[in-house]
């Protein structure tokens, strides 16, 4: 005799012993997957940091003006120490995030300006301006250099070291927003006069583009405003951008930096046009915008009148040949063998059709006329309006 053979249990492979938790198991994978894959993007964005972010690319101007160095490769922990800075002093100018926070920070020897496209230091006697690796300003820091070399030249102008480079820096950054402007002005302002004479897909598409370039531009020109706003807010930070009385133990009051402001308020006052300006142009794009809304919808609705138009014609004409049906069936009616049963019944259903249309016409144009004050259940007559001294004067005189 054979023995008989155990019994095979497809969900417990293991005999005698409690039956895994697979999904258990498969969460434990995902979790452990999704952990290696995190370490391993870490782990990527940290080499990539180690060599190449210690590093900047600077140019330097010494305190006559000249170009000591241009584009020279120094250690961040080398300027922090030459400069007397902190290494977090640095990072903002060494990020690569392309749209940055405009910042004036003053510290003790040092003037650090981070607007725009310009990333610079600012000494009693020295310049250095900063260019990250991979970054787009580079191109833009030849146009700026040598106005910024001949302004450290004139010396005859009697201002600090330090104010003719905060001018020329600041001088820049305001060139730069204006060009914008105006580039983003004739954009906006030659599409809106397109839509003047045509509504098309493609014209709404570079609309909405523009709108939002022209926000961008907006939000940029206030950060630079609100950081010239914030430096002349604070007066202990005016008077320690006196850079060269400092280096020569000048001594300053509080309140003793009239010339550093009336130098940051007229920026001040010129980013703040800048900035009224994309305002105006963003007013005028969203009226646009309402107009065209507006336009969009009188077309929606002439074309909702049609339909319903057309609808009351189909119902007439539906009315009249009701009565033509009625008499079209095989039935005997009296009416065949009259002479004019035809023009009869013709005269009827033209007639009925008529009268089904225009009242269809009738009751569409009451519901189309649109006012500010419903006045169709109204049966009294309106007063004509009168200014409250007068609601109580009467021909004869006042009433008492």
């Amino acid at each position: 005799m054979f023995a008989p053979s155990p019994r095979i249990c497809r969900n417990n492979p293991w005999p005698g012993k409690p039956a895994p938790n697979y999904e258990e198991f498969s969460g434990n994978n995902f979790d452990l997957q999704e952990d290696a894959t995190k370490a391993a993007i870490l782990e990527k964005v940290m080499k990539g940091r180690q060599p190449a972010e210690l590093m900047l690319r600077c140019t330097i101007l010494d305190a006559a003006g000249n170009v000591k160095t241009i584009s020279g490769q120094f250690k961040k922990s080398d300027l922090s120490m030459e400069h007397r800075l902190n290494a977090r002093d640095l990072r903002k100018i060494d990020s690569r995030v392309p749209n940055l926070v405009p910042t004036i920070l003053i510290r003790k020897e040092a003037i650090l300006v981070n607007i725009l496209h310009i990333r610079a230091l600012v000494k009693a006697d020295t310049v250095v301006l900063f260019d990250t690796y991979g970054s787009a300003d580079s191109r833009l820091h030849s146009v700026f250099l040598y106005h910024l070399e001949h302004n450290l030249k004139a010396k005859g102008s009697g201002s600090p070291y330090e104010f003719r480079a905060l001018e020329s820096i600041l001088l820049s950054v305001l060139s730069a927003l204006e060009a914008e402007m105006v580039f983003i002005r004739n954009l906006v302002g030659g599409l809106l006069a397109e839509l003047e004479d045509n509504i098309d897909h493609d014209r709404f598409k570079r609309l909405l583009h523009y709108s939002r370039r022209l926000a961008s531009f907006k939000n940029r020109a206030k950060l630079v405003e609100e950081a010239l706003e914030e430096v002349l807010g604070q007066d202990e930070d005016l008077t320690a951008m006196y850079l060269t009385d400092k280096k020569n133990n000048v001594l300053r009051g509080l309140q003793d930096h009239e010339e550093l402001e009336v130098l940051l308020e007229s920026f001040s006052k010129q980013v703040e046009e800048i900035v009224n300006e994309a305002e105006n142009i963003e007013s005028n794009v969203q009226s646009t915008q309402e107009i065209v809304e507006l336009i969009l919808d009188s077309n929606r609705n002439a074309l909702l009148a049609l339909d319903l138009q057309v609808s009351i014609g189909t119902m007439g004409i539906g009315s009249g040949a009701l009565v033509a049906g009625f008499y079209g069936m095989n039935l005997a009616n009296h009416l065949e063998e009259s002479p004019y049963g035809f023009y009869g019944m013709t005269a009827v259903s033209t007639t009925l059709a008529l009268l089904v249309a225009w009242a269809g016409f009738r009751r569409l144009a009451k519901i189309r006329k649109v006012g500010l004050s419903n006045t169709q259940n109204s049966s009294k007559p309106r007063r004509p309006w009168l200014p409250l001294p007068l609601r109580r004067r009467s021909p004869e005189g006042w009433f008492r």
